[in-house]
């Protein structure tokens, strides 16, 4: 084959493809560093002679925990009264925020778990007898739904009572 023996240099990118892959290195790089800086733990930025304010104790925690479920199940009793909330609704928002808050409080799984769940694992029997006659009624029976008052009294024994 006639042919010339001549060699040719490979192609060769031209500068605008090295610009931009630097361009989205240092943008990793960057995005990266400001992964780690967000995510790292506070330094304490009291100095050394300074006291320190209390300590929250875990009982305070849980205290406060207690305090922000009553007043979500007050506003829930409210919503139901003020007519912006059907009493199947109410008793559905109920359940909710009890199952949450024992979640929160102990770890218990009781958002997923279904009557039978929390009977078998021996939990505390104010969540039994609420999610029982008062939400589990309201919510799957056919017709009208037992009113949400008790259950709302049901809901603040049961955070108030949990251990």
């Amino acid at each position: 084959m006639p042919g010339s023996d001549e060699l040719y240099p490979p192609a060769q990118y031209g500068w605008g493809w090295i610009l931009l892959a630097i361009g989205i290195l240092l943008l990793l790089i960057v995005a990266a560093w400001m992964v780690v800086l967000l995510t790292r733990p506070r330094r304490d930025l009291t100095l050394t002679g300074q006291t320190q304010g209390p300590v929250l104790q875990t009982m305070d925690v849980l205290s406060q925990l207690r305090v922000e479920y009553m007043e979500r199940i007050q506003r829930i009793e409210d919503d139901y009264r003020g007519r912006t909330l059907s009493a199947r609704q109410a008793n559905l928002e109920l359940s909710r925020v009890v199952r949450t808050f024992v979640n929160e409080y102990s770890g218990l799984e009781a958002p997923v778990l279904a009557l039978d769940d929390l009977v078998a694992r021996g939990v505390h029997p104010a969540l039994i007898d609420a999610v029982h006659r008062h939400y589990y009624p309201s919510i799957f029976r056919q017709g009208p739904a037992i009113d949400p008052v008790a259950g709302a009294e049901a809901a603040r024994t049961v955070v108030r009572t949990w251990h």
